[in-house]
């Protein structure tokens, strides 16, 4: 960490800066630069660009898209019809809820270009973009307060500095910027590992669902994948395969390969999910969970998506939760800076927290729970059992459940139900949302 009071003559100065330019970070920049918040955006890497990940955006992901003006029905988005899970020799289909708080559609497409698409985005909405443009440290005042970041340029490696009183970290499961700020993982929380690989696949690529495998078995060990497997349609001759898994202490790592080669030879020839099919590497990637970085706010930092930990413990799923975080801070910040600095500000600021925690709090600490008892050890062979199969409005339940499908009041009797089940999990205490003013 660089101390530094003073802005050189060839620093670049902003309202705000946004370490990384995935889909935390580029909704962040771009609702920043609606609300005209000067907003600079940096990105250590180009565009486009791969990332480990699903493809598949369920209802709720669907809607960010369009808060934030993506045009969702220009070619290379494949629209899906809900999802199919497949355990035990038996299958459910589970249609996207029709409720009208959301889409009654998701999405799939590859990240290949997903994050170019955002990006741009951000960039018309007036957001400035600096590509290729690392950043390596960041800058504090005598207080320990963060006023910038020291960054590398360019092939070349220039240094430069960029300084604004606000910063928010968005650098992915590295979290290097909050490391840099002594804000720890919390080594409790869980922390899945993933794996995906693209195939060329007639048979499955227009596939209207997201599929889901509960039964699959690890290689080494013969027991249930602490996870799942999915095929996710592409619909341009390509499905995304992979794993995610949640490796119980005492069952040791998982070998995704292996376990991969093994379930693909279970599936029907006519799928071509063979290796003379595959159409990339098998890539793998970190899923922080579980909010497993906290405060989410603290000394002028805001940590949005995998920064902080924001993937579902529930699903895996974490571009939804990226993006809306990445609205909730450029919100708090919007009306943050329009305070003089000083308390007034920081008051307003630790909103940002508490809207998190207000949005996911329970619903992720009964998702640790459960991931910690029951899909670290089990898999979700046990949630997928015949008696669930077998019934609809448990099928439903369980799906909404899994995905966050609902967080607004409705007539729905399973939206009902899903809500009334996490408000009985009780509220994080002040220090478990890291509000302890000691370390403010």
């Amino acid at each position: 960490m660089e101390s530094d009071e003073s802005v050189g003559s060839g620093d670049h100065q902003a309202q705000v800066i946004v370490v990384g330019a995935g889909p935390a970070g580029s909704a962040a920049a771009l609702h920043l630069a609606r609300a005209g918040v000067d907003v600079v955006l940096l990105e250590k890497g180009a565009f486009p660009r791969d990332k480990v990940c699903g493809d598949g955006l369920t209802p709720r992901g669907v809607q960010q898209l369009v808060r934030m003006g993506v045009d969702i029905d220009a070619p290379g988005w494949m629209r899906t019809k809900g999802m199919r899970w497949v355990c035990g020799g038996r299958q459910v289909h589970i249609d996207w809820p029709r409720s009208g708080s959301h889409p009654d559609f998701g999405l799939t497409r590859s990240r290949h270009d997903f994050d170019d698409i955002l990006v741009r985005q951000a960039v018309a909405a007036g957001a400035r973009l600096r590509m290729e443009t690392k950043a390596t440290g960041p800058l504090t005042n005598r207080a320990g307060r963060i006023v910038g970041v020291s960054t590398v340029a360019g092939s070349d490696k220039q240094p430069m500095n960029y300084h604004a009183p606000l910063v928010i970290a968005a650098d992915g499961a590295s979290a290097r910027t909050a490391l840099a700020m002594g804000l720890e993982r919390d080594p409790s929380k869980p922390m899945a590992t993933a794996a995906r690989r693209y195939y060329r696949s007639e048979a499955r690529t227009h596939d209207p669902y997201l599929e889901l495998w509960a039964d699959l078995l690890c290689s080494r060990t013969g027991r249930d994948l602490p996870g799942y497997g999915w095929i996710f349609p592409l619909g341009d001759g390509r499905v995304n395969v992979g794993l995610g898994a949640l490796p119980h202490r005492d069952h040791g790592t998982v070998d995704l390969r292996a376990t991969m080669d093994r379930w693909l030879n279970r599936t029907p020839t006519h799928w071509e999910l063979r290796e003379e099919n595959a159409d990339s590497p098998l890539r793998s990637a970190a899923l922080p969970m579980g909010f497993n970085r906290r405060p989410q706010y603290r000394r002028g930092l805001l940590l949005v998506g995998d920064s902080g930990g924001m993937v579902s413990p529930w699903s895996g799923e974490g571009i939804v939760q990226a993006m809306e975080a990445g609205e909730i801070a450029a919100e708090t910040v919007a009306l943050a800076l329009h305070r003089p600095d000083g308390p007034g500000r920081e008051q307003a600021l630790h909103q940002y927290a508490s809207e998190v925690n207000r949005r996911w709090g329970r619903y992720y600490r009964l998702g640790n729970t459960v991931a910690e008892l029951v899909f670290a050890r089990y898999g979700y062979r046990p949630l997928l059992n015949r008696r669930v199969m077998a019934s609809p409005t448990l099928v439903r339940s369980l799906a909404r459940l899994l995905t966050h499908g609902t967080d607004a009041p409705s007539d729905d009797v399973i939206d009902t139900v899903v809500r009334s089940l996490v408000r009985m999990v009780p509220a994080p205490g002040r220090r478990a949302r890291g509000l302890d003013t000691r370390r403010r």
